[in-house]
Formats: C-alpha cells, sequence, structure tokens
C-alpha cells in the first residue's frame, strides 16, 4: 500500500480520498476549507496543515482542484509545492483544466526530477462516492503504469489518452458531448410532456429505441422518472451549471486553437451560460430540463 498526499477535499476529491482509505493507503489530506477535511480524517485519513506537510513523504501527489490557474499557482507560481515533492513521488492532477495548464505543470516538474500525469476523471460525485470514475491519462507511458494501482482505488476504467495534455483533451471532448445530449435530452422530454406523455414512459420508450444515451438512461434531467439522481433532489449535487460552463469554454479554446468546428458545442456553451445566469449556476447542470420548461411557459 502506497503513501498518499491528497490535496483538494470537495465534493469529488472528498469521496476519491475516502476511497483511497478504504483501499488501505495511508493518506493524509489538506483543504483550504478544514470543514471539508472532517469526513475524510473521520474515515482514517491524516490531516495536514499545509500542501507541504500533505506531500512530505508522500509516494504518489493528488490534487482535485477548481481551475487550471490554482493548480499552477499551487504547483508552480504561489505556493511552489513542486519545491517540496520528493523527485520519487508521482504527481497525478485530477483536475479538468485546459491542456496548456497540465503541459505547464509537467514542465515545471520535469525541471525538478518530478513525474506527473494529467487525470482528469469522468463519473461525477455519484462515480467518485461508489469508486466508479473514469480515468482519462495523459503522460509517460511508465507513470501511468505505476499510477494504475492507485488509480483504480478510486475507479473502474483507467485509460491513456497519451502524452501531457491528452487527458485533458479528452475529457473535455468528452465533457462537451455531454452536455450537448444532455440538453436533446431535456428538450425531447420537454417537448413529450407539453404533448401529453408521462415522462418516465417516454423515458423507457427513447432508452429501447435510437435517442438512447447517457443522460437518458443513468441521469435523467427530468425530476421523478429516476429517485437517486439530481434531478429528483432539487438539482442539488452532482455536477454544477458553473462547472459544466468552465469545462465547455476549455473546449471551445481547444477548437480555436486547432480550427476545429464545434457548433454544438458553442450552442451548449450559450444555453448553459443563460442558464447559469437564470440563477442555476450551483445546480446540477441536469437542471438545464427547467430552461425548457421556462421558455414554454
Amino acid at each position: 500500500m502506497a503513501t498518499v498526499g491528497f490535496i483538494g477535499v470537495g465534493n469529488m476529491g472528498g469521496p476519491m480520498a475516502i476511497n483511497l482509505v478504504r483501499a488501505g493507503h495511508q493518506v493524509k489530506v489538506y483543504d483550504l476549507s478544514p470543514q471539508l477535511m472532517e469526513p475524510v480524517v473521520a474515515a482514517g485519513a491524516a490531516a495536514a496543515a499545509s500542501p507541504e506537510e500533505a506531500v512530505a513523504g508522500a509516494e504518489f501527489v493528488v490534487s482535485m482542484l477548481p481551475s487550471g490557474p490554482i493548480v499552477e499557482d499551487l504547483y508552480i507560481h504561489g505556493a511552489r509545492l513542486l519545491e517540496a515533492i520528493s523527485k520519487t513521488s508521482l504527481v497525478i492532477d485530477c483536475s479538468t483544466i485546459a491542456p496548456d495548464n497540465a503541459v505547464n505543470l509537467a514542465t515545471a516538474a520535469r525541471q525538478r526530477g518530478i513525474a506527473t500525469l494529467d487525470a482528469p476523471v469522468s463519473g461525477g460525485v455519484a462515480g467518485a462516492q461508489a469508486g466508479t470514475l473514469t480515468f482519462i491519462v495523459g503522460g509517460a507511458l511508465p507513470d501511468f503504469e505505476r499510477a494504475r494501482p492507485l488509480l483504480l482505488g478510486m475507479g473502474k476504467n483507467v485509460f491513456h489518452a497519451g502524452d501531457h495534455g491528452a487527458g485533458q483533451i479528452a475529457k473535455i471532448c468528452n465533457n462537451m458531448l455531454l452536455a450537448v445530449h444532455m440538453i436533446g435530452t431535456a428538450e425531447a422530454l420537454q417537448l413529450g410532456v407539453d404533448n401529453g406523455l408521462d415522462p418516465e414512459v417516454l423515458s423507457n420508450i427513447m432508452l429501447q429505441s435510437s435517442g438512447r444515451n447517457w443522460s437518458l438512461e443513468l441521469y435523467n434531467p427530468y425530476p421523478g422518472v429516476m429517485e437517486s439522481v439530481p434531478a429528483s433532489k432539487g438539482y442539488e449535487g452532482g455536477f454544477q451549471v458553473n462547472l459544466m460552463n468552465k469545462d465547455l469554454g476549455l473546449a471551445l479554446e481547444a477548437g480555436l486553437k486547432s480550427q476545429s468546428a464545434t457548433p454544438m458545442g458553442n450552442l451548449a456553451k450559450s444555453l448553459y451560460v443563460q442558464h447559469g445566469r437564470n440563477g442555476w449556476g450551483k445546480k446540477d447542470f441536469s437542471s438545464i430540463q427547467k430552461w425548457f420548461e421556462k421558455q414554454e411557459k
């Protein structure tokens, strides 16, 4: 079993760290919010008073942070955490950030003889809690193989996407598609309801038809159709609209750099921006269902 320094234990990082503890690893956690560390410590992790204390003697350093600038500030510019990390440690950043941020971290770490991986995740809060996340990894193959057993303590699928930054590219492509099919699912469900159909009946029909997709099958956005999802809990928990907007922004930035056509991504971004401005920014992204309901009324 490994010693792990874990930084950032919010909605996603907290359950991930707890699963590492349950897998038998020695985990020391740090977060700017002491309250967020409490459930992880209660599960058996040790609390650190600083990022430096969290990474001291760690074989693996795992981070789950809100944005690329925060990642760079932690490791390179502000806290300069790379200076406190052993050259034998492997840094695994699970944040969803711009590919350039991941490459910048890898470059700065390499200059100090430290190996890194960008390993953003798919599966949401429910996947983090259940230990069923998918890790999409960029970096050197030997480092990927070294990290695989640790990552499998937090998830069930681990993919090597390519070199540094490739994990982030794959993740933002996935999340752009997620936004597009969530919007399409919500639109179709509202169309059916507005024309007298029961949303659960319509969902079952589409699940056995060509409209079947992940949002419909596992994350139904219509309230009351599926018990365990945010839609049936007032759209609380899950993946916030604000975070979806961040990820869509990353996808569109990547599209501009590669001169890729992303008309559906642009439309999805526009709808989620408006939805966030309507007061839904901190609700789950499946709440886009309410956007269609409001338009109809």
